[in-house]
């Protein structure tokens, strides 16, 4: 729960902002990380709507300011995590876009690596996200960053996200039907779960009416392996070494082989405790290449990641005490 505190006369604000696909969410703090207001509204992703994505951010950061009492020209810094914020032809839409709210001192970037602030004490490391979709980024203790992910297989996404899970867990089925996968329980598992009686319902389904895994099916891999099932196992493994082949490309492009830093871990498929077995990957992995990273999960809110940048690129280090105030920040 948020409790707003009072604020004091030449106060420092800071102003986070995590805008995705689905909501919006604006934080404000002071220097000490007590929170002094937010904001919540819409879709932020300007690549889905545009005109709607700056009314919703826009609309958050005011709620923000008005809960708090304060104007825009009074925030220290501000910082904006925006998801899309992926591309140069992204940022020539946003800097204009995010220019015209008024923020006098602000930084843009993707919601990437604001989820990669939020789980780690330091302003840089790296991140993989996998929910839906993948995504890998990573900053070095110089500020530079860079990122891989979010458009698909086709343009070098690899196994690992949801929607990859669910085409593997439908795939393994059939071809264990078919004997040319050797014996898992996704051929009982996933059509129960789509409410078949065979695989050969489902199969002839899929072909004659053009029907999609869902994307919910991916659980049915974790469910597999956590009872032993050798192929679940496999694809797992198979998941976690290439989401690690993503982030050790990032550390070594960014020179950060023997720097210690964290590998924060997020989205639903990463966040999933039922089986171990494509985060145990991942480590083993990222250890070949960075032997002093740590893989850590991300416990907070994204938006907690905003403010922590914005405290950050203001010049301000974020002492222990503060940091733990910003993490017992519960919504």
């Amino acid at each position: 729960m948020v409790t707003k505190q009072l604020r004091s006369v030449d106060v420092i604000l800071f102003l986070g902002i995590d805008a995705g696909g689905s909501k919006t969410h604006a934080l404000l703090v002071d220097e000490k990380g007590n929170v002094l207001g937010q904001g919540l509204s819409g879709n932020g992703n300007h690549q889905t709507a545009f005109q709607v994505a700056r009314t919703n951010i826009e609309a958050a950061c005011n709620e923000a300011l008005k809960s708090a009492g304060v104007t825009k020209e009074e925030i220290t810094y501000t910082y904006f995590g925006l998801a899309g914020a992926d591309r140069e032809p992204d940022y020539e839409i946003l800097r204009p876009m995010i220019a015209s709210l008024g923020y006098e001192r602000y930084s843009i970037a993707c919601d990437t690596m604001i989820g990669m602030r939020a789980g780690t004490h330091q302003s840089y490391g790296a991140v993989i996200i996998s929910g839906t979709g993948f995504n890998a980024a990573a900053r070095n203790a110089q500020g530079q960053e860079l990122q891989y992910g979010g458009f698909g297989y086709m343009f070098g996404d690899g196994l690992g996200s949801g929607t990859d899970l669910a085409i593997h867990a439908f795939r393994a089925a059939i071809r264990c039907w078919e004997r040319r996968e050797e014996p898992t329980i996704l051929k009982d598992l996933v059509p129960q779960k789509l409410g078949y009686s065979s695989v050969k319902e489902m199969y002839d389904d899929a072909l004659d009416n053009g029907k999609q895994p869902p994307k919910d099916l991916a659980k049915l891999v974790f469910e597999a392996a956590g009872q032993g099932d050798e192929v679940a196992i496999r694809i797992l493994e198979e998941a976690g070494r290439e989401h690690a082949n993503s982030v050790n490309a990032l550390i070594k492009r960014l020179g950060m082989q023997n720097e210690r830093f964290d590998v924060v871990l997020a989205g639903s498929v990463l966040s999933r405790g039922s089986s171990t077995h494509m985060v145990d990957a991942i480590q083993s992995e990222v250890k070949k290449v960075a032997t002093n990273a740590s893989i850590v999960r991300l416990s907070v809110d994204p938006v907690i990641g905003a403010v922590m940048s914005a405290m950050d690129s203001s010049g301000l280090t974020i002492d222990e005490e503060t940091d733990a105030v910003l993490r017992g920040i519960t919504f």
